[in-house]
């Protein structure tokens, strides 16, 4: 959106020295939350890195260029090392963000947080109280999480709104979107729900669909207000690569002048990047392509360093995944914009087909917006490839 107001030249496809990681430090979580994706609870898990481990991986992951470690959970305020492990993230030169679900962060650590100098705190809200809290299965959780927040917020931390919309809260989203306003919150973080249950048919009907058309809409006209007004707020959107290419449809529509610039940025932006420059370590030390690939494991941190595994492409998956372009079928295959979401996210795909190359059924625009003809897919079939699925197996 800054490049409609204030362009600038597009150069190559994005290349970062190292991958984003996100590490999920810690099981352990105090809430029971129905969207998790580390099925948490609150009992100790055992198998986890201990403190020595976590620095020996750091070493690994700075030596290998790693850029960003957002650490995560469960809830990760809930490890006694956490503070030991975010400062000396903070002095090794890492971005360092937090992720948390917010309910432990009162006045009695507020100090200690802020103390760290995390260049970002994420703090997830699922909608207002009542949905937050049915959630989160615990009443009281919004109040708890907004009072965070604003604790984070007076401390000079940047602090920002993670919202995983669904079909329950995606009426909120209008009421979040003022509430970042009226609190003067830094970010907005919106996550497409990583469902696995839509296919083809009906596409332009298809309620999940047209709620995310809607909830887009939305978030192009508030981002474009605040650009406008001269604010440098953050509004991010994850799990869903189409996004980029309904946002040049929208500026197709809007600053049809700008068409080609914006293109340009978007092809340079690249899209999907699991595998190649998003990462994830789970709190065992296994390795996947990104938080979404749970049941995947790529190899552990305890047995060879990550820097080893991540370049490995002897696993047919990550093979796959840092080939470009990528050899994407089904309708993903003929889409004339997969050089901008990149395929979008494969997990979906191998999900519903064991196929990780067919078509993300989770891309909302029709044939006609991805310049795919009649006819061009149809008789197209995933073809399982029978990847050998590393489940994580707890405590082993």
């Amino acid at each position: 959106m800054q490049e409609l107001k204030s362009p600038t030249p597009a150069g190559p496809r994005r290349h970062p020295p190292g991958p984003v990681v996100i590490w999920n430090l810690v099981r352990r979580c105090n809430l029971t939350c129905k969207h998790c994706y580390s099925i948490s609870a609150d009992v100790d898990f055992p198998g986890e890195l201990n403190t020595g481990q976590v620095f020996e991986v750091m070493d690994d992951l700075k030596q290998f260029r790693v850029p960003v470690l957002i650490l995560s959970g469960g809830e990760p305020l809930l490890r006694p090392d956490i503070y030991e492990i975010s400062h000396r993230s903070k002095d090794m030169g890492f971005y360092t963000a937090l992720s948390t679900n917010g309910t432990l962060i009162d006045k009695s650590n507020i100090r200690k947080i802020a103390d760290v100098g995390y260049d970002y705190l994420g703090i997830s809200i699922d909608g207002l109280r009542d949905i937050h809290d049915e959630v989160r299965q615990k009443q009281g959780a919004f109040d708890a999480s907004m009072h965070a927040v604003r604790l984070c917020r007076d401390a000079g931390i940047k602090v920002g709104l993670r919202f995983t919309i669904t079909q329950a809260n995606a009426h909120q989203l209008p009421d979040l979107l003022e509430l970042i306003e009226r609190e003067n919150i830094d970010k907005f973080y919106l996550s497409h729900l990583n469902y696995a249950g839509r296919g083809n048919k009906n596409r332009k009907t298809d309620l999940h669909h047209q709620m995310t058309r809607k909830a887009m809409d939305l978030m192009f006209d508030t981002v474009w207000a605040d650009v406008e007004t001269g604010r440098q707020r953050e509004f991010v959107t994850g799990n869903n690569d189409a996004d980029g290419v309904y946002l040049l449809h929208w500026v197709k529509r809007r600053f049809p002048e700008q068409y080609d610039h914006i293109h340009a940025k978007l092809v340079q932006w690249g899209g999907n990047a699991s595998g190649v420059n998003v990462a994830n370590i789970d709190n065992l030390g296994n390795v996947h392509p990104d938080t979404m690939w749970w049941n995947y494991n790529l190899g552990n941190v305890k047995d060879r360093p990550f820097s080893e595994i991540w370049m490995d492409t002897t696993d047919p998956l990550m093979a796959g995944l840092k080939q470009f372009p990528r050899q994407i079928s089904g309708r993903c295959g003929v889409c004339e914009h997969r050089n901008i979401c990149g395929g979008n996210t494969r997990t979906r795909a191998f999900q519903m087909t064991q196929d990780p190359w067919w078509e993300d059924p989770g891309c909302y625009l029709t044939d006609d917006e991805l310049g795919i003809r009649p006819g061009q897919y149809e008789n197209l079939q995933p073809q399982p490839l029978q990847l050998e699925t590393r489940v994580v197996r707890y405590g082993s």
